[in-house]
Parts: C-alpha cells; structure tokens; sequence
C-alpha cells in the first residue's frame, strides 16, 4: 500500500493576525519546516515592507519560499506552487513536519489545490482590453460571470482584465472553468486553521504595524532597491508599502502621508483577505486571541496519523 501525501498543516488569516508567530512556535514544538505563503515574501531585499521573518529566526526554524526571486523576475501562482511543492517534498523527505504559513490566498490555493490550466494570452485582445478603463473591464464582467466579479474587487484591474481574457479566449466563464478544475491537485493532506481576529483590534494592529515598519527602516529599504536599478513601476515595488513609499520618495507623499496610506491600503487589503478566506471551504476558524490554542490544535493536527477531514 502507498504510503498517504504528507501531512501539511497551513496557518492562514488577514495581514497583521499573528500568524507568523504561530507557526514559528507550532514549528519549535514539533520540529517542523515552515513554507511562506506570501507574494511579497518571495522578493530578495523586500524585506522590511513584506514582515519578512528576520535572520535570527530563520536560523532557528527553516523557511521555504522566501528570497527566490529579485524583484524584476516575474513571480506568478503557479510558478510559486511549484517551488512550495518542491520544498514541502523535501521537508516530508527529511522526515520533518511541515507548516504553511501566510495570507496570499491565491498562493496557499496553488500549493494545496493547483491551479486551472490558464489559457494564452491574445495580444489584440489585451490591447482591446487595455484601451477601457477599469470601472468599465469590472462592468463587463459582472455581466458576463457574475460569479468571477463576486470574488475579485472590483479596483483589482489585473485580475478582471485576465479573468475576461481566459473567458474570452477559452469561450466560457472563468468560473465555469474553475468549478470544472475543482481545484483537484491534492499532493498533501492539508488541514487549514485560519485565524479569526476582530476588525477594531486589526486595525490597530496594522496601525502599529506600520509605524514600526517606517522606524525601522522601510524609507531606506525602498530608496536602496531604487538605487540598485528596481524602479518604482516594477510589479514588486507597486505592492503595499513599496508603492506608498515609493510616492514618498518622488515627492508626492510626506512621510506622515505616505505612513497614513499604507496603513489604510493594508487595512483593505486585509478585508480582502478575511473575504478570500471566508470563501474558502473547510478552513477551522480560531481566535487569534488564543494563540495556545491554535498552536494546540496545530500540533494535534500534525500528529493525527488518519487525513484531516477539514481538508478543502
């Protein structure tokens, strides 16, 4: 008999949550690797502005994920599952347990599930589409798949722009071609703990948060990667904080402005999150609150020797 895909447990939630503690002392206890499941963390020298886990601690725990790319090297979804499946292949090799841990929910998706077969891109229909103005892409979309525009924001202009394409180029709606995928491509058990944190006490959290990020350096961080040759229109650096201080450094913000901004961008991206993963089948929300808890509950999932059921 085959043995059964190793056992993954992912710790997930909105930005600011805790999760990143968690899972380092889940992985303490239990001797486990941790995997990243952030599309900001994957950048060499975004550091600062990703909430990167420092040196000290990386020394301490293993992470996976993080610095495989610079920031002018495209990093997509699915590039980003291939790499995570590798690592977590190693890790379960090693015979050590794994822990995914992040808030891209679209990454921690691609690692567990896959992702639909993505359809090419046509040149005179992304000029065509590139011509309308966003309000009008989202329009258009609502209209054509309702179900698509339920889960994308409608500010999003990259992700209605494609998911018009792959309707257009693959003749039916994109959500009928997810639903069709299932999203099947299940190499690990995966158990999902998602954590639960009230809105009042996330944004405070991500206020403090950014404050403490602009005072330990970001202007700086951002002003060196600008210095190296990567611009400021590069995909990586028009992520939250790397876009508001990139404003900053052209002038166009003061420094309590540029802190003010991203403090609000994060707080939506954070909704985002929380809406993401509300949609998400089978994930156990717990409090943030009680972080012995989650990380009891992490470790008892690690250790049961039958499949989770909470498994989506």
């Amino acid at each position: 008999m085959a043995a059964p895909p190793p056992r993954v447990v992912a710790i997930v939630g909105p930005t600011a949550s805790g999760k990143s503690e968690i899972a380092a002392e889940v992985a303490r206890r239990a001797g486990a690797e941790i995997i990243s499941a952030d599309s900001v963390q994957v950048y060499r020298g975004l550091d600062i502005g990703s909430a990167k886990p420092g040196a000290e601690l990386r020394r301490e725990i293993p992470h996976h994920a993080i610095d495989v790319v610079d920031p002018d090297d495209p990093m997509d979804a699915g590039r980003y599952a291939s790499l995570a499946r590798e690592a977590a292949r190693a890790i379960a090799a090693r015979g050590r347990a794994i822990v995914l841990c992040g808030g891209s929910g679209l990454y921690a998706r691609a690692f567990a599930g896959g992702l639909v077969s993505d359809v090419a891109s046509d040149p005179e229909l992304r000029a065509e589409l590139d011509a309308l103005d966003t309000a009008a892409l989202y329009a258009e979309l609502e209209r054509t798949d309702p179900d698509a525009a339920a889960k994308i924001p409608a500010e999003n202009r990259v992700r209605v722009q494609r998911a018009l394409e792959v309707q257009r180029l693959g003749g039916r709606p994109q959500s009928e071609q997810h639903a069709e995928h299932g999203f099947a491509d299940r190499p690990f058990r995966v158990c999902w703990l998602a954590l639960d944190v009230e809105r009042d006490v996330l944004a405070r959290r991500i206020e403090t948060r950014t404050e403490r990020m602009f005072a330990q350096g970001l202007v700086e961080e951002v002003r060196s990667l600008h210095a190296r040759g990567f611009g400021p229109g590069l995909r990586s650096l028009q992520t939250i904080g790397y876009r508001e201080v990139g404003e900053l450094l052209a002038g166009r913000l003061t420094e309590p402005e540029a802190c003010a901004a991203m403090a609000t961008a994060t707080r939506r991206y954070a909704k985002r999150q929380r809406t993401w993963f509300r949609s998400e089948p089978g994930l156990n929300w717990l409090p943030a609150d009680d972080a012995e808890a989650v990380v009891t509950r992490a470790l008892t999932e690690l250790t049961e020797s039958e499949p989770p059921k909470s498994d989506p």
